[in-house]
């Protein structure tokens, strides 16, 4: 009888070690159930969850050329039926995204300075009372774009890139 992939087996674990447990399968095959194929959550040992002698049933997830049998005790265990009656379900009509504009930052900006009138802000890219969030924008940008250059300029040298530079 050969093993294909999707059944489910009995078997006996004939040997632990720290990377899985092997399974001697009731057609006289074995296989191997890797560690992360034996259960839900993080196995740290598998030794706390197998010993040797142990019946499991197994699923085989693979079976390759060479005759190795690539099995998983975690998929070979019936999930329970989940209610879709109690699952809310989602409507597109009400997912309506939003857009954002200009306005949307003023709003926001004026609902803070309501909110926190003592709070400063300070640093490069503050928000003066003169400058708008284009302005801002264009800074940010600028500036990225130079920093992007300089790195492109000092890193394309040492790795050979091309237009590099070649000393």
């Amino acid at each position: 009888m050969s093993v294909e992939v999707g059944q489910k087996l009995k078997g006996k674990v004939t040997g632990i070690k720290n990377f899985g447990a092997f399974v001697a399968l009731e057609n006289k095959q074995s296989g191997l159930v890797h560690i992360s194929e034996v259960s839900e959550d993080y196995v740290q040992d598998i030794n706390d969850l197998l010993s040797l002698g142990d019946e499991v049933t197994v699923k085989v997830i693979s079976v390759a050329e060479d005759g190795k049998i690539g099995l998983s005790i975690r998929q070979a265990k019936d999930k329970p039926a989940v209610d879709k009656s109690k699952m809310k379900k989602f409507d597109v009509q009400e997912a309506k995204p939003t857009r954002l504009s200009k306005s949307n930052f003023v709003k926001d900006d004026q609902n803070k300075k309501e909110n926190f009138p003592n709070q400063n802000v300070t640093g490069k890219y503050a928000q003066k009372s003169n400058d708008d969030f284009d302005r801002l924008m264009s800074n940010f940008l600028k500036d990225s774009e130079d920093r992007l250059a300089s790195l492109r300029r000092n890193t394309e040298g040492k790795r050979g890139g091309r237009g590099g530079r070649r000393s």
